[in-house]
């Protein structure tokens, strides 16, 4: 099992390439909650995520042997590019197997820091296979992007600067993927403060932990279907599974609606950008998926900030349907002058700000006398939804939600 002179160790390894990331009280999460709220900010991590923590370490135990024919690994993207820059950083060749749909952004950033990408397969596990392939065919040492030792000792440098910056933190509130993250953060908090609670969180789409402890054994689930991408993976590693049920006090889950509500919170509050794997534990704290106290002292881990822009965008979309400040609804008119300026007279009396309109004369779902419209609205809040749309229906109209 890992311990903590093993996370101490790994702290000397990584200091000259991983940063000291900003551990900051946010006024708003303390506020919306009520509890004491301070934000571990590894969106500000070089490579944009936690994962160089574990990757330096990892290639920092490498024999000079191994060094010298290289390394490769399987990664949805942050390792990937945790892994190509430790790599790159003392002269070792590295090649990373990513999904085939990776976001982007992601792989041509991992290139950039001088690996050799492949594209195989639909998720990380079936990436995982192709890169043990290679692995065999090449001699080539895998890093584990969690189920290793040394990589969960170097992200377990993560609750050594917690324990350092906040001192009487009481909750510590992680995301889980395969599991690497959270074992080297409980491994470092429970033996430095046994007190303290650590809090798993994983996408409902993508929850092989929560799972594995409801029955006693790691479970491998059939497929994974979030927007959290980091943390899209069909199980949690063998040694990961045995740290968590050691150290982690209560595994949680959140939908995607509610990553995608703390996503446009972040954003739009804290002014940080972090993808779905990073929001996923200020997501778990919003909507009350595990107790705590007034002012009780919480920090959640944005563990990273690398979100595809086309993601990011139906993300935000998400977030603002979710809180009700973007409607999209269709109704259909008399196809009569002044029948579309009578509607607007509503959406004038309650202020609701139209994004977009398109009328449509041709669809086949109205009759030749009426018109299809569909328009686009910013929106107050869910009530101020809920206010339009009772007047429009006593007005008559027949409407339909469409996000």
């Amino acid at each position: 099992m890992l311990e903590l002179s093993d996370v101490l160790e790994a702290h000397e390894r990584v200091r000259e390439t991983s940063r000291h990331t900003p551990l900051e009280r946010s006024h708003t999460y303390s506020a919306m909650t009520g509890a004491d709220v301070h934000l571990k900010l590894e969106t500000f991590q070089r490579t944009g995520a936690f994962k160089i923590r574990g990757a330096t370490n990892r290639i920092a135990t490498l024999s000079e042997s191994q060094k010298e024919v290289g390394v490769v690994t399987a990664s949805a993207g942050n390792h990937a590019q945790g892994v190509a820059l430790a790599a790159t950083r003392v002269g070792v060749d590295s090649t990373i197997v990513m999904p085939e749909h990776a976001p982007n952004s992601k792989v041509e950033a991992t290139r950039s820091y001088g690996a050799e990408v492949v594209l195989a397969g639909t998720d990380y596990a079936e990436a995982a296979e192709r890169a043990h392939e290679i692995e065999r065919e090449e001699g080539r040492t895998y890093v584990h992007a969690f189920d290793d030792e040394m990589v969960m000792a170097g992200q377990g440098t993560i609750g050594l600067e917690i324990l350092e910056d906040c001192p009487d933190v009481e909750t510590v509130v992680v995301p889980i993927g395969g599991g690497g993250l959270i074992s080297g953060v409980a491994t470092a908090v429970k033996e430095r403060n046994p007190d303290a609670r650590v809090i798993g969180v994983q996408a409902e789409g993508a929850s092989s932990a929560a799972s594995s402890l409801e029955k006693g054994e790691r479970v491998t689930i059939d497929g994974v279907h979030t927007i959290a991408d980091g943390i899209a993976t069909r199980s949690i590693g063998e040694r990961t599974f045995e740290h968590i049920r050691e150290h982690v006090d209560e595994v949680v889950t959140v939908s995607d609606p509610e990553i995608a509500v703390a996503t446009v919170y972040l954003l739009e509050r804290s002014k940080t950008l972090v993808e779905g794997a990073g929001a996923v534990p200020l997501a778990a704290l919003l909507f009350d998926k595990f107790a705590y106290e007034d002012d009780e002292t919480i920090v959640p881990v944005l563990s990273g900030g690398n979100i595809d822009l086309n993601t990011l965008t139906n993300v935000i979309v998400r977030g603002l349907v979710e809180t009700g400040r973007y409607l999209k609804i269709r109704t259909v008119l008399s196809d009569q002058p002044g029948a579309l300026a009578r509607l607007l007279e509503i959406f004038t009396a309650h202020r609701a700000n139209i994004y977009a309109i398109h009328h449509d004369r041709t669809s086949r779902d109205v009759e030749m006398s009426d018109t299809e419209v569909e328009i686009d609205l910013e929106m107050r809040g869910p009530d101020h939804v809920e206010e339009f749309l009772v007047d429009l229906r006593e007005a008559g109209y027949e409407v339909d939600v469409l996000v």
